[in-house]
């Protein structure tokens, strides 16, 4: 990355900060703006920006982007609450999770004939993430019941890191394939990747909650540097898992989850990181995805990659959401909504960025290009729709009176902005 595209991209992050206020709410999201920036700028049309993917620094960005993402995405959630209060995203992880993975690689395998079962298998993991970011009008817009809008809200929050050991082992399992490698050393491998990890994610995890209400309590450690010390621990785990031989993305999603539940003291710090440099790694990575992964998507887009995208926005994510759902008496448009807003984002590109394009199946390039055609038609079609679908709902929610969507729950922080000034003065833990 040169002085030129280090000026186009802050004067980007500038320009839009200017107007931020203003876009709040409508079709105009920040993903989809920087998407289209970095199209224009990158190598869709003027060719200014110089975005290589395959660049050391844009590994770094996102395998720091990705670190960050997973731990702070697990530890917002509050699995008392959850277990308390959302049953509907519980479903939807349990149950509607894997069914659209599998319903994903049986339509891969079928509009895909060239890949191997484990490759459809990946292709499915790979898009099963969903991001909330992309739609922020409809979870942090008030007419839409709290209930729904915390629905989608959780599910986002905890489902790249559980999908994350299903892309890892279908990356392995393509690669081992193709490689003819012994089925003793991937079965070594994935055992060691898929315990060590979420091993050192729990002692850090729990460590690190613990040293931190040590810290705050005493007065030793002022809240600005408990933001900093947070950060080292979400980098710590990951090193420490990878230094042993186990996954460092596992970790650090594990780590978030027990560090976000163990710990006493108000974590406004993590809010704060949340609403800014979260925000700012966020929409860097969908700069590099317009600039860099975009044009090679469109440059091999044909009928059947269209297909399954579409496929997947709608019967694969839609008709499983629906089952998960069966018997909560929410009602139809309850169903569409919800499985209308999985959008695919900020979790697929950066697996694409950081496993995809490290692994050795026969087909990378199919399938790198299938997830980046996905995500873009999910950042303009989720993006645009975000807002007027948000509003329509709460209207009709409205006027269902007293029924399942309406139930009163606790609010968990969202990952980006609209946190909210009365949960920092409560004191709300994550």
């Amino acid at each position: 990355m040169d002085l030129t595209t280090l000026a186009i991209v802050t004067a980007a992050l500038l320009a839009y900060a200017l107007v931020s206020g203003k876009l709040d709410g409508s079709m105009l999201t920040g993903p989809l703006l920087f998407v289209l920036f970095g199209f224009a700028m990158g190598g869709g049309w003027l060719n200014i920006a110089n975005i290589n993917a395959d660049h050391s620094i844009i590994h770094f960005i996102a395998e720091f982007t990705l670190i960050l993402v997973l731990f702070t995405d697990a530890a917002r959630i509050d699995f008392d609450r959850v277990r308390r209060d959302h049953n509907l995203p519980s479903r939807m992880l349990i149950f509607g999770l894997p069914l659209a993975i599998g319903g994903g690689a049986i339509l891969a395998a079928l509009i895909f004939p060239q890949f191997s079962m484990w490759e459809a298998a990946l292709l499915a993991a790979l898009l099963a993430p969903t991001d909330a970011a992309l739609g922020q009008a409809v979870v942090s817009a008030q007419i839409v019941p709290v209930r729904i809008r915390q629905a989608i809200n959780i599910e986002s929050g905890l489902n790249d890191g559980i999908a994350l050991p299903a892309v890892l082992l279908f990356a392995a399992l393509a690669g081992a394939a193709a490689e003819s490698m012994p089925t003793s050393d991937w079965v070594k491998f994935g055992l060691l990747q898929v315990t060590l990890g979420p091993i050192v994610g729990i002692a850090l995890g729990f460590l690190g909650a613990r040293l931190i209400d040590a810290a705050a309590e005493k007065g030793w450690a002022n809240t600005s540097f408990q933001g900093i010390g947070i950060l080292a621990l979400a980098i710590f785990t990951y090193v420490s898992a990878e230094l042993v031989g186990g996954n460092g993305f596992i970790a650090s999603f594990v780590g978030g989850m027990v560090f976000g539940n163990s710990i006493r003291h108000p974590c406004t710090f993590l809010f704060e990181f949340m609403e800014t440099e979260g925000q700012l790694l966020m929409l860097i990575t969908f700069l590099i995805f317009g600039a860099a992964l975009l044009p090679e998507g469109i440059a091999h887009i044909n009928g059947q990659y269209v297909l399954y995208a579409v496929l997947s926005l709608t019967v694969i994510r839609m008709l499983p959401i629906a089952i998960s759902l069966l018997g909560s008496g929410l009602r139809l448009p309850t169903y569409l909504f919800l499985g209308w807003f999985g959008p695919r984002g900020l979790a697929s590109i950066l697996f694409v960025l950081l496993i995809l394009e490290e692994s050795v199946v026969p087909h990378r390039e199919e399938l790198l290009a299938v997830t980046v055609i996905t995500v873009g038609l999910s950042v303009l079609l989720h993006g645009i729709t975000a807002a007027p679908f948000a509003n329509a709902y709460g209207r009709r929610a409205a006027k269902m009176g007293e029924c399942e969507e309406t139930q009163e729950v606790t609010e968990l922080p969202l990952r980006i902005g609209e946190i909210g000034d009365k949960q920092r003065n409560d004191g709300v833990n994550v």
